[in-house]
C-alpha cells in the first residue's frame, strides 16, 4: 500500500487580502471629522459674550458677600474694644483702689509706729537695766567661784599632767622595746652583725622546738612504714601457706 499525501497548498496571505478587497469600517473615518458641521462667526460671539455674563454675576455675588462680611467684621471688633475699654477701666479703677488702701495703711502704721517707738524705747530702756544688772551678779558669782575652786583645780591639773607624762614615757619605753625587738629578729634573720644574749636565746628556743616537731613527725613516719610493712608480711605469709595447701591436696 503506499503512502498518504498530506501535503497542503501554501496559500499567500497579501494575495488573500487583496481577493477580500476594502475592510468594511464601523466608525466615522478622517473624511467625516474634516467634514463636520462647524459654528459661524456670529455664533462664537454669542457664545463669548454668554460666558462674559456669567463671570460678572459671579463677580457681582462676591462683591455683595464680602460687603456682608466686612459689615460682620466690624460689628464684632467694636464689640471687642468696647469689651477691652471696659476691662481696662476695671482694671485702673482696681489699681487706684489698692493705692488709696496702700496709703490708709501707711498713715495708720506711721501713727502706731510713733506711739509703739515711744512705749518700746521705755521698755528697751528698762530691758537694757534689767540685762546689765544680770551681767554684773554673774559677774560676781564667778568671780566668788574661781577664787573658791582655783587651788583645787590646779592641783587636779597637776595630777593630771604628771599622769599624763608618765603615760607617755610608758608608751614611748615600749614602742622602743618593740622596735629593738623586731631590728633583733631581723639581723638574726639575715644573719647580720653580733647578737645580744636575749636574742640567742630566743632563737634557740625557737630551734628547739622545731627540732622536736622533726624528731616527733620522722618517728611517726617510721611507725606507719612499719605497720604498712607488717601487714605486707601478713598478706604474703598467708598467700604462701594457701598455695602450699594446694599443692599438698593436689599430691595425694
Amino acid at each position: 500500500m503506499g503512502k498518504r499525501d498530506n501535503r497542503v497548498a501554501y496559500m499567500n496571505p497579501i494575495a488573500m487580502a487583496r481577493a477580500r478587497g476594502p475592510a468594511q469600517t464601523s466608525g466615522p473615518t478622517i473624511q467625516d471629522y474634516l467634514n463636520r458641521p462647524r459654528p459661524t462667526w456670529e455664533e462664537v460671539k454669542e457664545q463669548l459674550e454668554k460666558k462674559k455674563k456669567g463671570s460678572r454675576a459671579l463677580a457681582e455675588f462676591e462683591e455683595k458677600m464680602n460687603e456682608n462680611w466686612r459689615k460682620e467684621l466690624e460689628k464684632h471688633r467694636e464689640k471687642l474694644m468696647s469689651g477691652n475699654e471696659s476691662s481696662s477701666k476695671k482694671k485702673e479703677k482696681k489699681k487706684k483702689e489698692k493705692e488709696k488702701k496702700k496709703s490708709n495703711r501707711l498713715s495708720s502704721s506711721s501713727s502706731s509706729s510713733s506711739s509703739s517707738d515711744s512705749s518700746s524705747s521705755s521698755s528697751d530702756s528698762e530691758d537694757e537695766d534689767k540685762k546689765q544688772g544680770k551681767k554684773r551678779r554673774k559677774k560676781k558669782y564667778r568671780s566668788s567661784r574661781k577664787s573658791s575652786t582655783s587651788p583645787t583645780s590646779e592641783s587636779e591639773s597637776d595630777s593630771k599632767d604628771s599622769t599624763k607624762k608618765k603615760r607617755s614615757k610608758e608608751d614611748y619605753e615600749k614602742e622602743k622595746e618593740g622596735k629593738n625587738h623586731h631590728r633583733k629578729r631581723k639581723k638574726a634573720d639575715r644573719g647580720d652583725g653580733p647578737l645580744s644574749s636575749e636574742s640567742l636565746s630566743e632563737s634557740d628556743q625557737t630551734e628547739e622546738v622545731q627540732a622536736k616537731r622533726k624528731k616527733n613527725n620522722e618517728e611517726k613516719e617510721k611507725t606507719a612504714d612499719k605497720t604498712k610493712k607488717r601487714k605486707k608480711h601478713k598478706k604474703h605469709g598467708k598467700k604462701k601457706k594457701k598455695k602450699i595447701a594446694g599443692s599438698n591436696s593436689d599430691s595425694e
